[in-house]
């Protein structure tokens, strides 16, 4: 008996750590609409997507912290990186950041992801960008 107990014990240790873990790497994806909805978490890391705006790109004299917009064609909100973008970033196409919304609605990315050719953009921000598109439509009826 005492051997099945210590083995239930250990295994629920092993399953706690694992689900610690798991949660600790667990990054969320948001859309610009949603984040202007309050729906991110503040303080915590996660991924924004949808479109590069046209015109928003400016590099700092530093060379290597840029400023740019991404929206999802309904809100948009101001990203600021500082590391050396991917060389498939450009105005209007699609992109992925990692980091953390500012207090000053300003989100901090810590990584970006452009997509990888012509047709790929991540499932997650295509639907957000179809979803706004669709909204936008709906109150110009």
């Amino acid at each position: 008996m005492a051997a099945i107990g210590l083995g239930v014990a250990a295994l629920g240790i092993a399953a706690a750590l694992v689900l610690n873990a798991f949660e600790k790497n667990l990054v969320f994806f948001f859309t610009p609409s949603q984040i202007a909805a309050n729906e991110a978490p503040q303080g915590k890391t996660f991924r924004i997507g949808g479109m590069v705006e046209t015109g928003s790109v400016k590099r700092q004299a530093d060379g290597i912290t840029v400023q740019f917009v991404v929206t999802d064609t309904a809100k948009s909100v101001p990203v600021v990186y500082k590391g050396i973008l991917p060389d498939l970033f450009r105005e209007g196409k699609g992109v992925v950041a990692e980091g953390r919304l500012g207090t000053d609605g300003v989100f901090r990315a810590e990584q970006v992801l452009a997509k990888h050719d012509e047709n790929y953009m991540p499932p997650e921000a295509a639907h957000a960008l179809e979803q706004a598109q669709k909204a936008q439509r709906s109150l110009k009826q």
